[in-house]
Formats: structure tokens, C-alpha cells, sequence
């Protein structure tokens, strides 16, 4: 079932409608879910977007159209998650953001985020190469978990969300040159992860 318009929804939903509410649940609770695991990770993710729903009821005659209904739920899971953070007393590690000549200098990724070269193919031609393939997904989730907060935020949403950069610096409170190096530096992280698994076959 495709979602109606926002134009057509939004009434639907003031006056109160189980059905529509129903409706942007379906449609939207997995984008939630993601942005939360990606700021809060997975303990605190569901937690995050059960609170993000409430303020959702309660603010929802407040909501001014500026921007689509997708994007004013993200807006408030990722407030949330934040809030959430700052909860459980985490801080983001100084280093993480860029310094006075904080640059894209390894040559790997263009200003725009896409490979400046030809990323090699992963061959799977044998049940050991399955197999190899599996381990693998496992050894990048294991780099990814180790990813400090806002560089596995960013990484998550850019790379399995698919957000734009600049959706990212609007939902994490980053500036765009942050954001840059911070997807940057988690790339970097996981992809020399991937070359040594491809050179060794461990992790």
C-alpha cells in the first residue's frame, strides 16, 4: 500500500485517524529505526523511537509543513537520539572532527563522497568464497561497531540509508566539513579492514 500525499494524510492524521496513523508507522518506522541505530546504536534504538513516536502525537498540530512529513520524523528521532546521548553521558571523541587542515588527503574518495577509482570486485566463485564472503560481512560489523559514534552514525546513514550529506549534517547537527571527514575516516576504516581480510583471509 502506497502512502498518500502528505497534503492528503496530514488531516487524516489531526483528526485522528487510527488508519492513517497506521499508515505512517508502515511507512516510515524502518527509517526511524535506522536513524536511531545509527546515532544510539542497537540498545537503545527501540527505546529511542518509541519516545520519537510520542513526541510525534503530541507535536503533530505543530508541524508547519516546511518540510515533508519524512523528514519532520527523522528531524525528531534524531533529536531524540541525541537527547538520548547525552543521557547516557556519551561524548563525541575530539579527534573525530577535523583540525585546521582537516582534509580528504588519502586519495581514496572525491569531495563529493563516490571512489575516485574503480573499487576491485569481490568474486564468489566456490562455497568457499561464500563462506569467505560471510566472515567478511561479519569482520566489516565488527569495524563498524568499532567506529566511534558519529563515525558509524555517518557511515550508516550515507551508506545503508542512502541520506544525502547533506540530510546527515541537518539530522546529526554536523557541519558539512565534518561530516566529509567523518564518512571519510569510517570508509577508510572499513575498507582497510576489507584489504586485509582479502590479503590474509582473517579479520
Amino acid at each position: 500500500m502506497s502512502l498518500p500525499p502528505d497534503g492528503d494524510l496530514l488531516p487524516r492524521l489531526l483528526a485522528g485517524e487510527q488508519r492513517a496513523f497506521r499508515q505512517l508507522i508502515d511507512a516510515y518506522q524502518g527509517a526511524m529505526r535506522a536513524v536511531a541505530y545509527a546515532i544510539v546504536g542497537q540498545r537503545f534504538a527501540d527505546e529511542v523511537v518509541q519516545d520519537a513516536w510520542l513526541a510525534v502525537v503530541r507535536n503533530l498540530d505543530g508541524f508547519q509543513q516546511r518540510s515533508s512529513l519524512k523528514t519532520w520524523l527523522l528531524t525528531i528521532v534524531a533529536n531524540t537520539a541525541r537527547s538520548r546521548l547525552k543521557q547516557s553521558r556519551r561524548e563525541v571523541l575530539l579527534d573525530d572532527l577535523p583540525g585546521p587542515h582537516g582534509t580528504l588527503d588519502e586519495g581514496r574518495f572525491a569531495e563529493n563522497g563516490h571512489w575516485m577509482a574503480e573499487v576491485p570486485a569481490w568474486h564468489q566463485d566456490s562455497p568457499e568464497a561464500l563462506l569467505a564472503e560471510e566472515e567478511l560481512r561479519e569482520c566489516l560489523e565488527k569495524t563498524l561497531l568499532g567506529l566511534s559514534e558519529m563515525q558509524r552514525s555517518v557511515v550508516l546513514l550515507r551508506e545503508r540509508q542512502g541520506l544525502e550529506l547533506e540530510e546527515i549534517c541537518n539530522l546529526l547537527g554536523v557541519s558539512l566539513s565534518n561530516v566529509r571527514v567523518l564518512l571519510h575516516r569510517g570508509r577508510l576504516k572499513l575498507f582497510a579492514t576489507l584489504e586485509h581480510f582479502e590479503e590474509t583471509g582473517q579479520c
